[in-house]
């Protein structure tokens, strides 16, 4: 896992970069030391500059990057190939391919030189990949199906930029504060996180996950789909589905453990991670594992990780989290995140990792397995509001009006009006900060609605059930855009590679025709059971029907002691009012602190764009100031 930098020149002949161009690319690339601190490499040719920071996880003494071949091709390539010695023997065997090292990067270019395109849905893996054609002058890019990797794009006048983090094209970029994209700050406000392939700053985007593109001097950006993950539940036998469940994440994980440097595992409360821990342990039995918990009773996860490590033989390292950790870092975090996530589990993820990075290079972690195989509760709302939908429109009509007339929080009032709405409108995905509503009273800007995100993925799977329909909008958005944003992000902070062994294209293919009621069962209130019935007799007992907590952060309380002073604080003196009506937002904090409602999450979501703003925009706090004291949050 590394980070790269590209850039290829709109003018023709452009030559080699002056010397201040040269200093600036150069000083770009170093703003993502921490993706790669094994080895730095710039070159510059024809017009276009290749940068890369590795973090050397296999041919570590070689398969450095650039990597070129056959005298056509520069690649560079952030990920990892999981079947590439296959992929090696097959394109030896059929086009007589000759290597010069060892590494899956090579692979990588030699695939895309015989097999073009055609080569990225025979990747198994997780990657963000430049490949600069010399004889044509086309460049052309691709993200994983799933988006595991990060790719930001800018083009300008001068020509294209391409970078693992967005904070390396800033410099090329022009003026935050007049670039800030007011649609993407108000899906920001809905989602938690700004979607693909939008960031806070207009000129910057990303290259969506499952994509591919192409670009010329003139002939500017061609974007195309090549992989579209679709859950189409068919009819198959339960045991026939667990078994392929069982030996398709067996091969996964056993592949996902390949490298040349030490490799362990996260570890928390659930059945994803234990399940990951057991099947690697089938061939690393000294596997060290990872957890973290905080300090606060009902908020950590430590003891019963430890159980489950004793259980399965493994060696747990744990990592507690507290206050004064979060104070510390937390600008740190943000900074890495490019654009914020308001989810507080990546608080814990960070120190996680930091701690991991300490004995490992490698960790495996259970990120994708509820977006694939039904594992959030709120999947289950479909079937309990199934009366109430059957029901004639006029009736249904009548008992949303009966619903606005309830007072907030009565019982029964969520009920009906979730009851009476449409899935399209009710569903947006797995986290919903604020409504329409809220947003009109927040945001002193227009913009659209949550629905030109989601309206497209509804059209799309008109076809199956609303369960299924609920996953798809999951997986093309909650997960790529807070999932996997900040794995990759908070693991990266401390040059750690994150490999996530459920996002794979076999692992896919076992749940992609899940049926409904095996995923979740009306007999059951387990989710995921054809997963956890897989997971029979591979992982304890005491772990297999246990309900996800994920790593549970007390943002809740937080927010009425010293963190509460702080973020208080920062919605007082930000630069931001002219974007958000912060006292609209101190009143949610007060509120909050007061005990009247539980805000946290909206209040939360406002501080941490606010603490974006502030070293993003403003520049008054800077990520390697590392304190939010008084004195610091005063020049907010």
């Amino acid at each position: 896992m590394c980070g790269l930098s590209v850039f290829v020149s709109s003018r023709p002949a452009a030559g080699t970069p002056d010397e201040a161009s040269a200093a600036a690319f150069a000083g770009a690339l170093e703003s993502m030391h921490h993706r790669g601190p094994d080895d730095t490499q710039v070159e510059f040719a024809d017009g276009a500059a290749f940068g890369f920071k590795r973090l050397a996880i296999i041919d570590r003494a070689e398969a450095q990057q650039p990597v070129h071949y056959r005298d056509r091709w520069t690649v560079v390539f952030n990920g990892e190939i999981y079947n590439y010695r296959e992929l090696r023997e097959e394109l030896i065997r059929d086009h007589a391919a000759t290597f010069a090292t060892e590494g899956d990067s090579e692979v990588l270019a030699a695939a895309f030189h015989f097999w073009g395109p055609a080569a990225l849905p025979r990747l198994r893996g997780m990657f963000a990949f430049v490949a600069y054609d010399r004889w044509t002058g086309t460049l052309h890019a691709a993200r994983d199906p799933f988006g595991i990797k990060p790719l930001y794009i800018l083009e300008t006048v001068d020509g294209l930029f391409l970078a693992s983090e967005r904070k390396a094209l800033l410099s090329f970029s022009g003026s935050s504060r007049s670039g800030l994209d007011t649609d993407a700050l108000a899906h920001y406000l809905t989602f938690q996180y700004v979607p693909d392939p939008l960031t806070l700053h207009r000129q910057v985007k990303r290259l969506p996950p499952g994509h591919r593109m192409t670009w010329t001097a003139g002939g500017g950006i061609r974007m195309e789909r090549y992989f579209r993950p679709s859950l189409r539940p068919l009819a198959m036998k339960a045991d026939e589905a667990q078994q392929g469940i069982r030996d398709a994440l067996r091969d996964s994980v056993h592949k996902h453990l390949h490298a040349e440097v030490p490799v362990g595992a996260f570890l928390s409360s659930g059945v994803d991670s234990s399940a990951i821990v057991a099947l690697a342990r089938e061939v690393k039995p000294d596997l060290h594992v990872f957890t973290a918990g905080f300090g606060t009773d009902g908020y950590s996860e430590i003891d019963i990780a430890q159980d489950t490590a004793n259980q399965l033989g493994v060696k747990l390292t744990p990592t507690l989290v507290t206050e004064d950790d979060v104070i510390r870092e937390l600008p740190r975090i943000v900074y890495l995140l490019d654009d914020p996530v308001a989810d507080p589990s990546l608080i814990p993820l960070y120190f996680l990792a930091q701690t991991a990075s300490r004995y490992v290079t490698v960790v495996l972690s259970g990120e994708g397995s509820d977006e694939l195989f039904g594992g959030y509760t709120i999947y289950r709302e479909p079937s309990s509001l199934s009366n109430v939908e059957r029901l004639p429109a006029g009736l249904k009509r009548g008992l949303r009006g009966l619903s606005h007339a309830m007072p907030e929080g009565m019982r029964g009032r969520s009920f009906l009006e979730r009851g009476t709405t449409p899935i399209e409108e009710r569903y947006y995905g797995n986290a919903r900060i604020f409504s329409a509503a809220e947003k009109a009273e927040l945001m002193r800007f227009t913009a659209e609605p949550h629905t030109a995100i989601t309206s497209r993925l509804y059209a799309e799977t008109a076809d199956v059930d609303d369960v299924a329909s609920m996953q798809y909008v999951d997986l093309h958005t909650w997960l790529p855009g807070d999932i996997l944003t900040k794995a990759d992000r908070m693991s990266m902070a401390h040059s750690l590679e994150l490999r996530v062994p459920f996002l794979d294209q076999a692992v896919y293919a076992a749940a992609a025709g899940l049926p409904t009621d095996l995923k979740l069962p009306p007999h059951s209130q387990a989710t995921k059971y054809a997963f956890r019935e897989a997971m029979r007799g591979i992982v304890p007992e005491s772990v297999r029907d246990r309900r996800k907590l994920g790593f549970p952060t007390p943002t809740r309380l937080w927010l009425k002691g010293a963190i509460g002073d702080w973020v208080d604080g920062l919605l007082a003196g930000s630069g931001a009012r002219h974007l958000l009506d912060l006292d609209y937002a101190r009143r949610l904090l007060a509120e909050h602190r007061a005990g009247h409602a539980d805000n946290s999450r909206k209040v939360w979501t406002v501080a941490m764009f606010c603490l974006w703003y502030a070293i993003f925009v403003d520049g008054t706090i800077r990520p390697s100031t590392t304190a939010l004291a008084p004195a610091l949050v005063a020049q907010v």
